[in-house]
């Protein structure tokens, strides 16, 4: 497990993808924070690529590298290795090579310029979407053998949970704003990761003033310890379903 997860990650590190994108994450956010006269507007700056870019970049480039690895899969099978322990390591390697590509490129810059309770919030929503998208890459590259509709299903569900999601949750808010509906919109909440980790940062930044009565619920559900708790616990199960669907399909798959 050990050998092959170090030779995963010295795959990966040497590939020049994941090193564009950290240097492409490190002039964004250095570029963020110094163009910006205040911080807050910086945070709020970063804070729109972060939940947009790095889920893309994660789930693309988890979900080709899968596919492209496919021989190394195979070559590894007709050793006496369990599917299990190959299917961990590559999607260890890789959760831990973005993971590391995002802290050098962000995390780093974020220490430096915002205040360290709010830099850490963003730094650890922004690892726990790197590996949920590298989770849902695994679960899209083994539903088919195709790989143009693997990363098709890919695209697909990065837009679903970062642009159709905020679209479907307006409509039903708009639709029902004669009855309370604030608490089941905060339920709805925790069905998208992304949307999940935006309000937890807009709450550290304390502009749930500017969202409005939701902003007040929000605040209420997810501002005390508890339900920060909470909300990482849902995204740990953001990252758990889908790679345990993935494992299990993997284990049956005939390769």
């Amino acid at each position: 497990m050990i050998r092959l997860l170090k030779y995963v990650i010295l795959d990966i590190v040497k590939n020049k993808i994941v090193i564009a994108y950290c240097i492409m994450l490190a002039l964004f956010t250095w570029s963020a924070f110094g163009l910006e006269d205040n911080v807050s507007k910086g945070i709020l700056t970063l804070l729109n690529i972060m939940l947009l870019a790095v889920p893309l970049v994660s789930v693309l480039f988890a979900t080709i590298y899968v596919y492209n690895s496919n021989e190394f899969i195979e070559l590894l099978l007709s050793h006496p290795v369990k599917r299990s322990v190959i299917w961990k390591a590559l999607f260890i390697g890789l959760s831990l090579s973005m993971v590391a590509a995002f802290i050098i490129g962000t995390g780093i810059p974020l220490l430096f310029f915002a205040d360290f309770s709010t830099a850490l919030i963003m730094i650890v929503a922004g690892c726990m979407l790197t590996i949920i998208f590298v989770a849902i890459a695994f679960l899209s590259s083994i539903l088919t053998r195709d790989k143009a509709k693997g990363i098709g299903i890919a695209v697909m569900l990065w837009l679903y949970f970062a642009l159709l999601f905020d679209g479907l949750v307006l409509f039903i808010f708009f639709q029902f704003s004669d009855y309370p509906i604030e608490k089941p919109v905060v339920l709805l909440s925790a069905l998208s990761p992304i949307d999940l980790c935006r309000i937890l940062i807009l709450l550290q930044l304390d502009v749930s003033a500017m969202m409005g009565h939701t902003g007040a619920i929000f605040k209420n559900y997810f501002g005390s310890n508890l339900g920060l708790l909470v909300s990482f616990l849902l995204l740990v199960l953001w990252v758990a379903v889908p790679f345990y669907i993935s494992l299990r399909k993997f284990k049956k798959k005939d390769l």
